[in-house]
């Protein structure tokens, strides 16, 4: 399984559409077994084609700070399970979320200068 966590400065970007880049890890029996950073596009990555093309990369999981409903969709649409609400140092986040203490949020951006982005998710989700 191939994970994207949306990275800036080695921490998850607190809106997906805007960070410098995606830290893509191919995750194996709950392991880490690969990890590739794969650049942003230019300008908002909201308005982009980023979802076919993780999508097409073989992501199935992102781990995101936030983002919009718009880009909340068109990610679900590609087949991409979306988790918001993360924040911190994408090691923390990565572990925390293999070992099941992370949940979607279920918050969504209806701006990009949403107030939402440092909402903690600690709860349990397995693992697909």
């Amino acid at each position: 399984m191939i994970i994207a966590l949306p990275t800036r400065d080695g921490l998850i970007d607190d809106h997906f559409g805007h960070c410098d880049h995606y830290t893509l890890v191919t995750v194996k029996d709950n392991r880490i077994v690969f990890s590739e950073r794969m650049d942003s596009p230019q300008g908002c990555g909201c308005k982009s084609d980023i979802a076919p093309v993780l999508a097409e990369r073989g992501v199935k999981v992102m781990l995101a700070g936030n983002m919009g409903e718009g880009a909340l969709n068109i990610l679900r649409n590609v087949g991409i399970q979306v988790v918001r609400g993360c924040s911190g140092p994408i090691e923390d986040v990565l572990d925390k979320w293999l070992s099941g203490e992370i949940k979607d949020n279920q918050i969504t951006c209806d701006h990009h200068d949403c107030d939402h982005h440092d909402e903690p998710v600690l709860t349990k989700l397995k693992p697909l």
